[in-house]
């Protein structure tokens, strides 16, 4: 169902109604597909710019909230044999449908015609990309898909860079571009819209993967409806 169809008076999202015009400007679920580019265990070492765990966690959560949203995945990587190191395994593990695409050594994932035809097969029109090294692995697919006609968005802390300077100016470079940068729980958020559906304790827990802290919040919340509930 599209993002935007109108019922005459409410936009309608996953089913769920929205006020006329709500959410033009954010993602739309079904015209998506999550790229997720050379998140190497070796190439995890030289990372400066974000927590290695974090890093991780935050990748693991799009590849659940792809399952979960029934969004397309897609992931590759240079050279898994090299000195880059293999795959995070638990991509294919969070996301059981994700697609792998194997390059022959190049370093823009865009200069793969396997790849890019995998990705245009999919009939998406909105790409969001992470990767190691963002600058680079992240940067260089980003432009091209961009010139290319796509809506491209950057997760930056599913991302990482050998450091902060380098991080920063590639979020500066994807905003001349015209490249989106974004952020897990943005991506969370845009893609959820709403509390008021059916698998929304699913949502709940990835919540916790990128905000540690919002379990606490559920369990305090749990706690005190149980209190309510006892003195009834």
């Amino acid at each position: 169902m599209a993002i935007f169809q109108s019922d005459g008076k409410n936009e309608i999202h996953d089913g769920i109604k929205h006020a006329p015009g709500a959410g033009k400007n954010l993602l739309d679920p079904t015209d998506t597909v999550i790229l997720l580019l050379d998140h190497q265990a070796g190439l995890f070492q030289t990372v400066k710019d974000i927590s290695v765990t974090e890093l991780r966690a935050n990748t693991i959560m799009l590849a659940k909230l792809a399952t979960l949203a029934n969004i397309p995945v897609i992931y590759t990587a240079s050279e898994p044999k090299g000195p880059n190191g293999p795959i995070m395994p638990e991509i294919q593990e969070a996301a059981p449908h994700a697609v792998f695409v194997p390059r022959k050594g190049e370093v823009n994932a865009w200069d793969n015609e396997l790849f890019v035809k995998t990705v245009r097969d999919t009939g998406k029109k909105t790409l969001i990309m992470a990767g190691v090294w963002t600058s680079v692995c992240v940067m260089f697919p980003a432009l091209d898909a961009k010139a290319a006609g796509f809506k491209v968005y950057a997760v930056i802390d599913a991302s990482g860079d050998p450091s902060e300077m380098a991080s920063r100016t590639t979020v500066a470079r994807f905003s001349q571009a015209g490249v989106i940068p974004t952020s897990t729980n943005a991506v969370l958020c845009e893609v959820q819209r709403t509390w008021n559906r059916p698998d929304a304790n699913d949502y709940a827990k990835l919540y916790i993967m990128v905000a540690p802290n919002y379990g606490a919040l559920i369990e305090s919340y749990q706690k005190a409806q149980e209190v309510a509930t006892q003195k009834k």
